[in-house]
């Protein structure tokens, strides 16, 4: 999961990876910028399970919107329900008799989700915590939604986790302050959405948030190292993901007259014809970021957390040619050619792993839902991608490597996951 080693041993593993991935090292520069953020959750010292849809394997589920990693599910009874589609249940193989009932809310089938649901059941599981799952698919329907939030509360159901920021609007329009504590996971920010005035803050309702986000003047920072003359950020996002919008580009777009950067819409506004618009706007795009950047050595395309957007980091990469596409998901940085460069974001696993650690603690009674501040990631998550940054001949700040919780080398191969190092064979 995310490095919990002190700098001290990040410096020795850095160097370890590097004589491991026998290519030229990163250019060094200066330290890379200190964030500090409000309401700091605790993070895990390894991850729990793989945490990229390309090097896992999931487990045999016949099922065209829910997926559970094969590692994840080996402790687990996963059940389809055998008179709804959209309905799963999940119980330890080994019960203990006094399992608590958690309800999960999906909105629609994505790769994040299947990731955070693993990172659920591992968590649950090498904690301890005696769970069942009972997993609904409301289909981003309204009355769909209601059914599912009744059948949670039949169900006599001890927990809710709202998965996606699609279900955390549902559950904050439809379910605040009713009698189940909710635990919101994939969810952007509630702060910059209104749910909840400030971080350091509990909802001092039954809903207790996390974060996917992070702050808009940490990611600059980071741009800013990483190309100091900055110009022009083509951002990227789906029109229907109006979480993205108001959380990563709008923020992005406030910010731009105090960084002196050109910020240029790439817009999907139909999701299942992603390729084909992005193929299309991209080329005008680029012809744009030329007027102020003929060489385009400082632009950058910067893909949000819109998943018919991040599906496409083929298409993109192959589109954008040497400009460097980066992303605030790391989980877009992975094994091989399809993958960003480089992001600086939170993972879907390290959001998660918090949003489970509060699950079990309202479970186990530690934790009241509303008196739980907001669970943010920090620092944030920083993946690195060698062989695309060799492909596009960018130069990686040394600061950057050190400080990366995953990499890939120069053969696309894992050398370091969750801040700790993997050896090649």
């Amino acid at each position: 999961m995310i490095k919990t080693l002190n700098r001290f041993m990040i410096v020795i593993t850095a160097l370890a990876i590097l004589i491991t991935a026998c290519s030229a090292a990163p250019t060094a520069t200066a330290s890379a910028p200190v964030a500090t953020a409000v309401a700091v959750s605790p993070k895990p010292t390894a991850a729990p399970s793989d945490p990229s849809p390309s090097s896992s394997a999931f487990a045999p589920i016949k099922s065209d919107w829910f997926a559970v990693y094969a590692k994840a599910a080996a402790n687990w009874n996963i059940t389809p329900d055998a008179g709804d589609v959209n309905k799963f249940t999940i119980a330890p193989k080994t019960p203990s008799g006094s399992e608590k009932k958690v309800f999960v809310l999906y909105p629609r089938k994505s790769s994040a989700y299947d990731t955070a649901i693993s990172t659920l059941l591992d968590v649950f599981y090498n904690k301890k915590v005696p769970a069942t799952f009972t997993i609904v698919n409301f289909d981003r329907k309204n009355d769909k939604g209601l059914a599912a939030l009744g059948l949670a509360e039949s169900l006599k159901s001890d927990l809710i986790f709202s998965m996606g920021s699609e279900s955390t609007d549902f559950v904050y329009l439809n379910y605040k302050g009713k009698s189940i504590p909710v635990v919101t996971v994939c969810s952007k920010d509630p702060v910059l959405l209104n749910y909840v005035k400030d971080y350091n803050s509990g909802s001092g309702t039954n809903l207790a948030f996390t974060s996917l986000n992070v702050p808009i003047e940490v990611q600059m920072a980071y741009l800013k190292q990483l190309r100091p003359n900055l110009r022009n950020i083509a951002v990227m996002f789906a029109d229907s993901n109006t979480s993205s919008k108001e959380t990563q580009v709008k923020p992005l777009k406030d910010a731009s007259s105090v960084y002196k950067i050109n910020v240029i819409d790439v817009v999907v506004l139909q999701d299942a014809k992603a390729k084909q618009e992005l193929e299309a706007a991209m080329p005008g795009v680029i012809e744009e970021m030329k007027k102020t950047d003929p060489s385009l050595q400082d632009s950058i395309f910067w893909i949000t957390g819109s998943t018919p957007v991040f599906n496409e980091i083929a298409t993109i990469n192959a589109m954008a040619g040497k400009i460097p596409v980066l992303s605030v998901v790391p989980d877009v940085v992975k094994e091989g050619d399809a993958s960003a460069v480089l992001s600086i974001g939170v993972s879907f696993e390290s959001n998660a792993y918090i949003g489970a650690l509060y699950g079990a603690d309202i479970l186990l009674g530690a934790a009241k839902a509303g008196d739980l501040k907001v669970g943010v990631v920090s620092p944030p998550d920083i993946a690195i991608n060698f062989k695309r940054a060799k492909a596009i001949d960018l130069k990686i700040p040394f600061s950057f490597f050190e400080s990366a919780s995953f990499i890939y080398n120069y053969d696309g191969k894992t050398v370091r996951k969750g801040g700790e190092e993997v050896r090649q064979p």
